[in-house]
């Protein structure tokens, strides 16, 4: 069966009727999600509603109870493996802390991706590596350092770069800013929507920060009562749901929200 490219038309993810649930548990139940090409979907929700779950699901990590879930318009939850590998290499997953394999430096854990879906040879593979170090902003001295060398920020922009490594078209980051302080997560923020931009990709970020979601999110599905709601900034902040009214107009929503409305005087 063929895979249609990024560009044909309709969502690049779409999600209908998802069901999750781990024993007598019920995640998500219902859930209906569209992704648009080239946008940034921000996904947030209170603790306990499954935002890592539903990305996990995503990506074939969880199994689904019910429900059918299209990248690139294939049904990855009935097509064949081999259909289901070639979506895989469609798609780049950055993890929490990045989840690096500490026994490999930063160039080995790039080229993991690349020795699993290719044959390219030894000395290509560490070409493209340097290549992505560039890209994400790390230094090149940082292809022969282990993860243990690298600080938390360093860590997250190499394993971005391995998520980078098969040029994907969609990428999954999950809680990206966690663990930074202020200036490195708005530099992070920033790196992604240059990303975005420069290379088309469409991103699907969990994150619960709120400055995150003003900076470069086009558009935010919040995870509420097994399902999901999906808006802009501005439409969900004049949803009168309780939860949605906390989290978009607490203390640190205006926080946020006078941060993002300043003028840049650099």
């Amino acid at each position: 069966m063929s895979i249609a490219p990024a560009s044909a038309a309709g969502p690049v993810i779409r999600i209908q009727g998802l069901c999750t649930q781990f024993g007598q548990t019920v995640i998500h139940d219902g859930l209906d999600l569209e992704v648009e090409s080239g946008e940034i979907m921000g996904i947030v929700g209170g603790s306990g509603t499954g935002k890592s779950v539903l990305m996990r699901t995503i990506i074939g990590l969880n199994n689904a109870a019910a429900g059918q879930i299209e990248l690139f318009g294939q049904d990855v939850t009935r097509c064949s493996d081999g259909d289901r590998r070639a979506v895989q290499r469609r798609v780049g997953v950055l993890f929490q802390d990045g989840a690096l394999f500490s026994s490999m430096t930063v160039a080995q854990n790039i080229m993991v991706p690349l020795s699993e879906h290719t044959d390219l040879s030894s000395d290509l593979g560490q070409e493209i590596a340097e290549v992505k170090i560039n890209l994400v902003g790390l230094p090149t001295d940082a292809a022969n350092k282990y993860p243990s060398e690298l600080s938390g920020g360093m860590r997250k922009r190499a394993g971005l770069a391995r998520a980078l490594a098969l040029d994907p078209e969609i990428l999954f980051l999950d809680e990206p800013t966690a663990g930074l302080d202020p200036i490195g997560a708005a530099r992070f923020d920033r790196l992604i929507g240059d990303l975005r931009d420069a290379l088309g990709l469409t991103v699907v970020m969990v994150t619960h920060d709120l400055d995150s979601l003003h900076a470069i999110c086009d558009r935010i599905a919040v995870l509420l009562d097994k399902r999901i709601r999906v808006g802009t900034m501005h439409s969900l902040m004049a949803d009168d749901h309780p939860w949605l009214h906390d989290y978009f107009h607490g203390p640190r929503a205006r926080a946020a929200i006078t941060t993002n409305m300043e003028p840049d005087r650099t």
